[in-house]
């Protein structure tokens, strides 16, 4: 698990062809708005959220990201703990992001 800056978290994902963006906010959160191409697993509803990490591909590289940087920090430690081989926090979450944005 990495902590990183919003310039660190987008030069990365960029470059990466195993990249997952995975957006742990609520379903209300991700109504303001979220990263394209995001993928959802709500992390404040925990027996859905382990069996959706569960059914992910543990070698793919996870950017993560919540509204300010706190729940994908517990997101990304839960993904280390649980064998995944690389999760990258976005430090600041979607309070900091200066990017595209998709709204549903």
């Amino acid at each position: 698990m990495a902590d990183l800056t919003q310039e660190e978290w987008r030069a990365r994902l960029e470059k990466d062809d195993k990249a997952v963006i995975l957006d742990v906010r609520t379903q209300e959160e991700i109504e303001e708005g979220s990263i394209p191409g995001a993928e959802h697993l709500d992390i404040y509803k925990p027996q859905e959220f382990l069996e959706g990490l569960d059914a992910l591909d543990k070698s793919a590289h996870y950017y993560v990201y919540c509204r300010s940087g706190n729940r994908s920090g517990q997101a990304c430690a839960l993904m280390t703990a649980r064998g995944f081989s690389s999760a990258y926090n976005l430090m600041g979450g979607m309070n900091e992001w200066e990017g595209e944005v998709t709204y549903n």
